[in-house]
């Protein structure tokens, strides 16, 4: 690992924002809070794709990958963040290194591909990810991004997180300082406002701000930059010049709001825009604290007025689906900030939330779901394949939410799911988004083919298939031919 790299993760970690980090020695602080992984081990993620996720919904950027076409097959188009606009993002730009590209280098590869994707597509930037083959063979993209924008006049952004620097949530950050380093005041706004906001860490998965930024609209707020969700590279560039700052996901990009706070002295809290009663605290919290950096003060009475009148509507959508829903239990398998924001959302339907998992979530997060389901909340740091489908098969939950990756367990133990992780298609977020949530929960408990699917086989009473003749006969047949070999 490079010097400059081990810099950069030490910075990382060096979060003022972290209260768990902020409680440890000196030493201990340097060390981190993550193991570093081996090259090649992405188990649950890689750095690369920590940043790559990050960074990739900032839509008219080319984003390219420096290293084997394999990383970027494996992360392309993973999240469905959606664009009002520009679509290059969801091209899939790599240099695509090859054996020889490794023993003479691929610094060369990747500047011809720069000048291409200037050529050919002409973006307002260019994002070059390092992956663990061009940083172990020492590729310097800092130097090659430098001479690029030099000679092109066009920004190009290296990003510095190789697979092995650490987990997914490591790249994220590093992916935040990149456009820390090179992007975030390197531009100013046409125009300001005391109504300018930034939104960290919120990638418009299905479009979940359009859900929000009506509502902003009506309050005269305006987004002066998403970062990342549906972004663009001069809003993100001249960022800095926002009055406040709100973070929705603190695991993934808290470096941005942190630093930012210190350089240009913005104010950041962290939201969410789930459920009912947490909408309406980001709204009065938005409103606040503009009010606080010099917006006038009737913003926080016409916020009110909004919030009563959104409440209202969304409580008389959710009442037709009580009746149903009440007393129905949910196993939550998720993590960050949805870990407990879902957690409200859920009771607000008449929900039971029978367990939640809190893998991904920080302290904070984790005082939060005790707020919510009390002192013995059902918090899993670490639930098994096997303890889940255990869990479904006995009952003990109606219906799971979790990501697609544990649809199957669902699926074997017959029992209702849903998926509210990055690869869901519909959109959750805001007044509109709860009610979206509790009617597809709906349609999934009230779907009869969980009936059909629970009755037993009319030939065997357990459910069992009967063994086929055919195949059982194979069997044998192999059976003997092996106790022949070994005699």
């Amino acid at each position: 690992m490079s010097a400059s790299l081990k810099a950069k993760i030490a910075e990382v970690f060096d979060e003022p924002g972290c209260d768990k980090n902020q409680a440890k020695d000196a030493k201990a602080r340097k060390k981190g809070c993550t193991k570093q992984l081996t090259p090649g081990a992405a188990a649950g993620g890689c750095a690369f794709d920590g940043a790559k996720i990050a960074l990739q919904p900032i839509v008219d950027v080319a984003h390219l990958v420096h290293g084997p076409i394999a990383c970027e097959g494996n992360s392309w188009d993973n999240r469905h963040s959606a664009s009002s606009g520009s679509q290059l993002y969801r091209t899939g730009f790599t240099t695509d290194i090859s054996e020889l590209d490794v023993v003479y280098g691929g610094e060369k590869r990747l500047f011809k591909s720069i000048r291409e994707i200037l050529d050919k597509y002409d973006p307002p930037a260019i994002f070059v990810y390092q992956t663990c083959v061009t940083a172990l063979i020492g590729d310097d993209i800092e130097a090659v991004c430098k001479r690029a924008s030099e000679k092109f006049g066009k920004p190009v952004i290296p990003v510095n997180s190789p697979g092995f620097a650490g987990p997914k949530n490591l790249g994220n950050k590093l992916g935040g300082e990149a456009i820390l380093d090179y992007v975030i005041g390197s531009r100013e706004p046409a125009h300001t406002t005391p109504y300018d906001i930034n939104i960290i860490g919120e990638y418009n998965l299905s479009g979940e701000l359009w859900q929000v930024k009506p509502l902003l609209d009506a309050l005269g707020v305006r987004i002066l930059s998403c970062i990342s969700g549906d972004g663009r590279y001069e809003e993100v560039a001249s960022s800095h010049r926002a009055k406040v700052n709100m973070m929705v996901c603190s695991k993934s990009m808290i470096n941005i709001a942190t630093r930012m706070e210190q350089r240009w002295g913005i104010p950041y809290f962290e939201g969410s825009f789930y459920g009912i009663s947490d909408m309406s605290d980001t709204l009065r919290q938005i409103a606040r604290l503009l009010v606080r950096q010099g917006a006038p003060a009737d913003l926080i009475d016409r916020t009110e007025a909004l919030v009563e009148v959104e409440e209202a509507r969304a409580w008389r959508r959710i009442e037709a689906y009580r009746p149903r829903l009440a007393g129905k239990r949910v196993l939550l398998i998720t993590g960050g900030v949805k870990s407990w924001s879902v957690v409200s959302a859920l009771q607000e339907a008449g929900m039971e939330v029978v367990g939640t998992s809190v893998k991904k979530s920080t302290k904070e997060d984790k005082e939060k779901i005790k707020e919510l389901m009390g002192d013995d909340a059902h918090m899993i740091d670490d639930m098994t394949p096997r303890q889940m489908y255990e869990m479904l098969r006995d009952a003990r939950a109606d219906i799971m939410l979790s990501g697609g990756r544990s649809q199957f367990i669902a699926l074997k133990a017959r029992m209702p799911w849903l998926d509210i992780n990055q690869e869901r298609h519909h959109a959750y977020a805001g007044y509109e988004g709860m009610v979206d949530l509790v009617h597809e929960i709906d349609r999934a408990l009230s779907n009869p083919v969980w009936q059909q699917v629970r009755i037993a086989a009319p030939w065997d009473e357990s459910g069992e298939l009967p063994i086929n003749p055919l195949a059982a006969a194979a069997a044998g047949a192999l059976q003997m031919r092996a106790a022949e070999l070994i005699a």
